[in-house]
């Protein structure tokens, strides 16, 4: 073995922009220069003490000297110094690490521009998926393979590692990240350790107290054969968000075709003065270009208009609780038996209440449609402020109990075999548990009101409203049946679950057949389980009514009044500047006095004939899928001298075989059951339920190397390749459908056969340590995406769908052409990019000044992926293509271009302090014509989110003080790349922690 492989480094940091780049080699120079110089062996280095936060990341560079793939490393001190609310924005710390947040806390995580979906995470060694449930405009409940960050607390683990090159011997599944989270465990103490910390939060906003508190014990027995350890963190925090949205922006006459428009099938406004042009006339968007709209005077129906324009507040009340435990055995100096495990649940229900216009999403068919009394657009073709008439007001409220329980057991046998050979075998079961018991919307609505008005053109963010009635008062809205409107939603009970399970086993095998050269070999088995539904109300008739009624529009009884079942809203817009006269107070429905008034959650049939809720309503969400994965590995692992050159590695192949069998559902119907109930007979149209069963295999042969260079002291060149692969989200998998319409010939289905997506990626680095805790980086890398998925729709023969011929109707036979809308691979692109980072503690300051250090890095990313607007058509027989597909070129979603992060610390004498700054650019959300509204695009805007930490430690004892969110980051989404006009913006407020800790 080479002289030095014990010291070489195997990190990949990058970071910095090339002006902070002259900053960084500036002080990287300085600091050799005042430094001692460093020292060949690592006995010298060794005698370097530091302690506290400055003492964890220098671990962490130890940690990165071993590996040989290029990983980011942060260890316990780092995560239990930072003040994050959860591991993901522990994680944003990390070079090329960005989040996303729900709720003003960080949910899931995007690694060099690839988001949650293409990143593996594993926790104690094993792969696992933990899922949550978010509010609609931030994805909704995660169906997908996407971990949840945000169950898990910070301070469960004692180190975070992540993953950016791959190796044979790690699992597949990545095209960005494999995440590795790891508990303690009583072996990396050495010595009875018990600790306990008590924090007390304020939030600003919400003002309210949020107690955060912390334990861990760990001891060791019989010379240190025997250990135990238990670890425990519980945190309450209740939030507010607060802000405008406008359920995007629509224009009735743009459509996304490839040459010629759609003709509308509604109009949204009814203008009083002058004509409307015909739907279509202007505003056709021909291969992806956005169109060039221009107002003209009395033509509002060809205007972009905001769908629900609202002032809404959404109340978190969460609750955090996470218990890990190990046990370890020592039976003899060679091995170790080990039994980690983990529990975490996280509970997080929301309230959402919103003072909002409806009348502006519909069609226009067969209702009464707005008039326009006077408006004004902008040169973007916004209709950016006008007086209306005829407009339905709507207050709604939104409760969601959600509730996430994740379990993991794992078992490791670790031990030597002679002196060259190591054998460790792992068995590990994990179960995540998303569940969403309640979620139930009321809401009150006035119809056909006078008066109102909106005001964008100040500040499209923060708009003025003008209801033209007091919203305060509840005789100025009614509870009725709104199902005559063709809109039952009055009352809306939708609750869900989703069950993701991994059994894995595996082992691992090496030898040591020269003193330059390792190998490796080893297998791994998984069995993974999802499972997921949705319940929904029957439909039914109610007595008197005319027509099926969707979802339950329950009736008040006699005698009770909208005052008698709502509460006011009060205090809205602390630090928003709202506009003067916009509504700050407004009537809501009271959950608690309507469930004892209507008794809408019996789950029977009551007294209002009202029918129990079934998964038979929604059979699209009644998914199951079972995977089998199978893979094995052969790796060499090498170390030697190539002429004066130290050269370390890896080279080597992984095999994957990928087994599914999937079961999705579908309506093949309804029959009409007649129900006698205590208010009369009712009618109930009852879904009649099939299923579909799919089974396939496929395999896959991934290569891959890793290369680490030292051609002088203490630098590094490092070099990796692999070819990866990314299964398909598993809501995807499905071979359910939804028949959508058989008048317009249209169904909705998954596929079962999708290809996972694969990839080519190829890292770069360049690594410079001046001394331990010194490290500056240059990293680049290039991802050549082969295969993508998207939703397309394509027209095809009914008896191609492989559906039975006795759902047709409308005169369809086998032959004629449905269009089905579901998801298929496609073509992909490159995505390119590069890190720079620093870190350094600045020693070479005089005193007190030395105790400062920084950490900064910068990534910058690009990738362009073309993106189906619109699929050819085909027809004739034999069938032929009549139109091409149309394509737009756009960036990845998630994905943003620059993202830096920064950190300035200070330590001396038991005195820390640390501020961080974490800055990500806008990145896509999604594009068209997927759920857009016909904009091309809607975008999540750039964020910087501040944080602060200031502690004192005495002998045993920490007093500590948090700042999260400094700045109070808005939360804000536009549409269109083009006339980027605000679909939300909201905020959360600071939050701040006072605590204790006791380390005994």
């Amino acid at each position: 073995m080479s002289k030095n492989s014990a010291g070489r480094l195997d990190v990949l940091k990058l970071g910095v922009s090339m002006g902070a780049l002259a900053m960084a080699m500036t002080l990287a120079g300085t600091a050799t220069a005042q430094t001692a110089p460093a020292q060949a062996d690592d006995a010298a280095v060794e005698e370097i003490v530091v302690t506290g936060f400055r003492a964890s990341l220098a671990n962490a560079l130890d940690t990165k000297r071993r590996e040989n793939d290029m990983v980011d490393v942060i260890k316990a001190t780092d995560i239990a110094d930072f003040p994050d609310l959860n591991l993901a924005e522990s994680l944003q710390r990390i070079p090329g690490v960005s989040i996303d947040r729900d709720g003003g806390e960080g949910r899931t995580i995007t690694v060099r521009g690839l988001n949650a979906d293409f990143t593996v995470v594993r926790l104690n060694g094993l792969e696992a998926l933990a899922t949550t449930g978010g509010k609609d405009g931030s994805g909704g409940a995660n169906r997908s393979r996407q971990f949840d960050f945000s169950i898990f607390a910070s301070e469960l683990f004692n180190s975070v590692t992540v993953r950016k090159s791959t190796s044979a011997a790690n699992e597949e599944g990545s095209l960005g990240a494999i995440i590795d989270l790891q508990a303690a465990r009583p072996f990396d103490f050495n010595k009875f350790t018990m600790s306990a910390g008590a924090k007390y939060g304020w939030n600003d906003l919400s003002r309210n107290s949020d107690p955060r508190y912390t334990f861990l014990i760990s001891n060791t027995w019989n010379d240190g054969k025997f250990g135990a350890l238990l670890s425990v963190a519980y945190a309450k925090r209740s939030t507010l968000e607060e802000g405008s949205s406008t359920g995007r922006w629509e224009n009735p006459s743009v459509r996304f075709n490839s040459s010629t428009a759609f003709p509308c099938t509604g109009t949204a406004y009814n203008p009083v003065s002058g004509p409307a042009l015909t739907c279509g006339q202007i505003g056709t968007v021909t291969g992806g270009t956005n169109p060039t709209v221009t107002a003209a005077t009395g033509t509002a129906n060809n205007l972009w208009h905001p769908r629900i324009p609202r002032y809404g507040r959404l109340e978190y009340n969460q609750k955090r609780l996470g218990v890990t435990g190990s046990l370890q055995w020592r039976p003899t100096d060679n091995s170790t038996l080990t039994l980690d495990t983990l529990f975490a649940d996280f509970t997080n229900d929301r309230d959402e209440t919103y003072l909002e216009i409806i009348s502006f999403s519909r069609s226009g068919q067969g209702l009464p449609q707005t008039d326009v009394v006077n408006f004004t657009a902008d040169a973007k073709g916004h209709l950016i402020k006008g007086t209306f008439d005829d407009v339905d007001a709507r207050v709604e409220y939104r409760h969601d109990d959600l509730n996430t329980e994740f379990f993991q057991n794992v078992l490791t046998y670790d031990t030597k075999i002679g002196d060259k050979g190591k054998l460790v075998v792992t068995y590990g079961q994990a179960r995540s548990i998303q569940n969403n018991p309640v979620q139930t919307t009321f809401s009150f609505e006035r119809y056909n009101s006078d008066g109102y008005s909106y005001d964008y053109s100040n500040d499209p963010r923060l708009p003025s409203f003008n209801y033209g009635f007091d919203p305060t008062n509840p005789a100025n809205y009614q509870y009725s049946n709104s199902s005559a409107l063709g809109d039952p939603s009055l009352l809306r009970m939708r609750p869900s679950k989703a069950v993701n399970t991994f059994k894995t086993f595996r082992f691992d095998f090496d030898y040591q057949v020269a003193d330059w050269l390792k190998v490796r070999t080893g297998a791994t088995f998984k069995e993974y389980g999802f499972n997921s539904w949705e319940k929904r109300n029957f439909s039914r008739v109610i007595p008197g009514g005319t027509g099926f009624v969707a979802e339950a529009a329950f009736p008040l009884p006699a005698g009770v009044t909208v005052a008698d079942v709502s509460r006011l809203i009060t205090g809205f817009g602390r630090g928003l500047d709202m506009p003067a006269g916009t509504p700050t107070s407004w009537i809501a429905p009271d959950l608690d006095k309507l469930k004892t008034v209507l008794g809408y959650d019996c789950n029977c049939i009551n007294n209002n004939g009202d029918f129990r809720l079934s998964t038979l309503n929604q059979l699209g969400a009644l998914r199951e899928i079972a995977e089998k994965d199978t893979s094995y590995y052969l790796q060499g692992d090498f170390d030697r001298d190539i002429g004066s050159i130290p050269v370390r590695g890896n080279i080597g192949v992984r095999w994957v075989k990928t087994e599914q069998n999937a079961l999705g559902h579908y309506n093949t119907g309804s029959t009409t059951v007649a129900t006698v109930t205590p208010v009369g007979t009712l009618s109930q149209t009852v879904p009649t339920d099939a299923f579909q069963t799919t089974s396939r295999s496929y395999t896959n042969t991934l290569p891959s190397m890793n290369l680490s260079a030292q051609p002088m002291e203490n630098f590094f060149v490092r070099f990796a390749a692999a070819k990866v692969m990314t299964r398909p989200q598993l809501q995807n998998l499905t071979p359910g459908f939804t028949a959508n319409s058989q008048s317009a010939q249209t169904l909705t289905r998954g596929n079962p056969n999708l290809n996972p997506m694969l990839a080519n990626n190829l890292d770069l680095g360049f690594e410079w340590y001046p001394d331990r805790e010194t490290l500056f980086s240059l990293g680049l890398f290039q991802k050549d995406i082969k295969s993508f998925i998207q939703t397309t729709a394509v027209a095809v023969p009914y008896s191609e769908t492989g559906l039975p011929n006795n759902l047709l109707t409308n005169g369809n036979t086998p032959d004629t052409l449905f269009t089905v809308t579901s998801q298929q691979n496609t073509k992909g692109g490159k995505l390119k990019g590069y890190e720079i980072s620093l870190q350094r503690p600045f020693t070479f300051l005089p005193a007190p000044f030395d105790g400062f250090g920084g950490i900064v890095n910068y990534t910058r990313v690009k990738s362009d992926i073309e993106y189906v607007i619109s699929n050819p058509t085909f027809g004739g027989t034999p069938r032929v293509q009549l139109t091409p597909a149309v394509m737009v070129t756009q960036p990845l979603l998630n994905l943003s271009p620059e993202a830096y992060n920064g950190t300035l610390y200070y330590e001396k004498a038991g005195f820390k302090a640390r501020v961080s700054a974490s800055y990500r650019d806008p990145y896509l959300i999604q594009v068209a014509p997927s759920a857009t509204n016909n904009n091309d695009v809607r975008i999540k805007q750039k964020t910087l989110n501040v944080d602060t930490q200031v502690s004192y430690e005495f002998k045993n004892f920490t007093i500590t003080l948090e700042g999260i969110n400094l700045t109070d980051q808005f939360d804000s989404k536009v549409d269109d790349s083009v006339r980027q006009i605000s679909e939300e913006y909201v905020h959360f407020g600071r939050q701040y922690y006072l605590g204790v800790k006791y380390k005994f």
